[in-house]
């Protein structure tokens, strides 16, 4: 895989931050599709979210949890303990946010939102949910870079593809969670400017996130596939509660179904052929 020079001497910290940048940007650019239409068919919206849940889905076993058993051989240990044990923490953690921090789920209506009961507004509970759903995407890519300056005997371009990989497919995802988000607002009446900004604003945690992950491993190493199982567990926690019952509440099982399959070979194609 070929990346630019002056992205290949830029610190492990600064190319997470410019990974999230660009997954960010994806999810801006599908909320700016508010500004040409206020309908999606739910057909189209159940497609994108099942594609969404098949990258999450892929990234995590292909850009985490494989990668995390290899690093945890390499350091001498049972390769499957340190995934099994950050993948059930990754899961515990969300399942905790979960029950804790307001949010609302696409498609519900105001009276049920989860976690603490709260008079926030449904616009402000509808962007945390999807906030909560972002971080661990950007925990992963953060991931991936950090772990990057431990492979460079292979090459920093080698060592960069798989984090490269992971960002282009979460960046993918990104597009259609945009749309997801900010044409519900339109559509319930919400001024499109308004509509635009909270549904840009749930992704802006991920080069945040990409951050702390990657600095996060550069300090503490050994933690590091511990690391990529806790995000792979927290993505796949957001993917069985969050995205796969929102792509199917609307009856389009089967188109839902299809693009969970579309999203994971993408990905799984992304990973294997660029990493």
């Amino acid at each position: 895989m070929i990346l630019p020079d002056w992205f290949l001497v830029l610190h492990p910290i600064v190319q997470a931050f410019i990974a999230g940048l660009f997954t960010w940007g994806m999810t801006a650019l599908g909320a700016s599709l508010v500004f040409f239409t206020k309908q999606v068919s739910y057909k189209l919206l159940d497609s994108m979210m099942g594609f969404a849940a098949g990258v999450m889905i892929a990234a995590s076993i292909w850009s985490l949890i494989l990668p995390a058993i290899d690093m945890a051989e390499a350091q001498g240990h049972i390769g499957w303990i340190p995934a099994v044990i950050g993948f059930l923490l990754g899961g515990l953690i969300l399942r905790i946010c979960d029950h804790y921090l307001p949010h609302l789920h696409i498609g519900l209506p105001r009276d049920e939102a989860e976690g603490i009961p709260t008079s926030w507004r449904r616009s402000t509970l509808l962007m945390l949910a999807m906030t909560l759903h972002n971080i661990p995407e950007g925990l992963a890519i953060g991931v991936l870079f950090g772990a990057a300056i431990q492979s460079v005997d292979l090459g920093m371009s080698a060592a960069l593809a798989p984090a490269i990989a992971l960002a282009i497919g979460i960046g993918i995802q990104n597009f259609p969670e945009g749309v997801a988000v900010s044409l519900p607002f339109r559509r319930d009446g919400m001024e499109t400017g308004k509509s635009f900004w909270y549904g840009q604003l749930s992704g802006i945690v991920e080069p945040v996130s990409a951050v702390i992950g990657a600095a996060a491993v550069i300090l503490v190493q050994p933690v590091l596939p511990y690391a990529l199982a806790f995000a792979a567990g927290a993505m796949i926690y957001v993917v069985v509660e969050e995205l796969i019952p929102e792509s199917q509440m609307h009856g389009n099982t089967d188109i839902a179904t299809l693009g969970t399959m579309i999203g994971f070979s993408v990905m799984m194609v992304l990973d294997v052929a660029l990493g």
